[in-house]
């Protein structure tokens, strides 16, 4: 018996390497509740061009590959990061349709040079989907905070959220989601020291395992 056998995961790499050459498609406006937002956006970037893209999806099939070893179904929002998408709202239906157990969307941040960080976003009660699960969501931001903490030694944000927290009712991800879900912001790509370390593989196998041990713990709790 393997520790998440039956357990459902659900990975969403934030945006896609593709984004860039089809503005027409990810700026259509969707309706995320609140708001209407862009369909989807290009990412961040380190200054050496390391893309946002390239390391959401490189830290996400990481990931997958270690909860899988543990037992549990992981699927995730892209196959790629050659393509375009998908939308904001495609990426919070393909975790309500998995029925997750839990579902990530895995983002770095691009921000001023000198703020540094990572923090974990969390839905807010907005009258919709994300509702009933708002609760859940809160523990398992909680527990992937405090694994991420403590597997990659990277400080809580010095410029968003409270200890590493922030509660959001503007992202089209979290509003439509009908399963306990967070955002994870690993760092600020615009920061030397950080950037230096998304480049790293083994920092980024590192943030895999963080971040596969804070669901673990959210699973088993």
């Amino acid at each position: 018996m393997r520790p998440l056998d039956g357990r459902v995961v659900v990975i969403d790499p934030g945006h896609n390497g593709g984004n860039a050459r089809a503005p027409k498609e990810i700026n259509r406006k969707v309706n995320v509740l609140t708001q209407w937002k862009a369909c989807d956006t290009t990412g961040t970037s380190t200054n050496s061009g390391y893309s946002e893209a390239a390391f959401n999806w490189d830290v996400s099939t990481r990931m997958a590959k270690i909860l899988r070893s543990r037992g549990a179904t992981v699927k995730l929002t892209r196959s790629s990061n050659t393509g375009v998408g998908p939308c904001i709202t495609e990426r919070a239906a393909i975790g309500n349709r998995s029925e997750a157990d839990a579902a990530i969307s895995v983002h770095a941040d691009g921000s001023s040079p000198g703020n540094r960080g990572f923090h974990v976003i969390m839905p807010k009660k907005i009258g919709g989907p994300v509702d009933p699960v708002v609760g859940a969501s809160a523990r398992l931001g909680k527990a992937v905070r405090d694994a991420f903490r403590e597997g990659t030694g990277l400080p809580y944000s010095t410029y968003i959220g409270k200890k590493g927290l922030d509660y959001r009712g503007d992202l089209g991800g979290l509003n439509l989601s009908t399963v306990p879900k967070v955002f994870i912001e690993a760092g600020n790509m615009r920061n030397a020291g950080e950037a230096a370390k998304f480049r790293d593989p083994a920092f980024r196998q590192k943030i895999a395992l963080a971040l596969a041990n804070g669901l673990q713990h959210y699973l088993k709790s």
